[in-house]
């Protein structure tokens, strides 16, 4: 599966804030790009787990996760 994702610093935090806008509420964070980066793919797989456990998000097959477009 391929999902875009939004990165943006945040001064204040001193890091990387990371949006999944195609899974509402899926966010994460991290203090360099590639933490956020491997953070937000933790995100993601557990997003999708707790959607499919509750019949919200249908996977029909597992696969790798896919960070497709990155904006800065």
């Amino acid at each position: 599966m391929k999902f875009k994702v939004v990165i943006t610093y945040d001064s204040e935090y001193g890091g990387y804030i990371v949006d999944v806008p195609e899974l509402v509420g899926c966010m994460s964070q991290g203090k360099t790009i590639d933490e956020a980066l491997n953070n937000i793919k933790d995100a993601i797989r557990g997003w999708l787990l707790v959607e499919k456990k509750h019949g919200r998000f249908d996977i029909h097959e597992e696969k790798e996760i896919f960070l497709g477009e990155v904006t800065i």
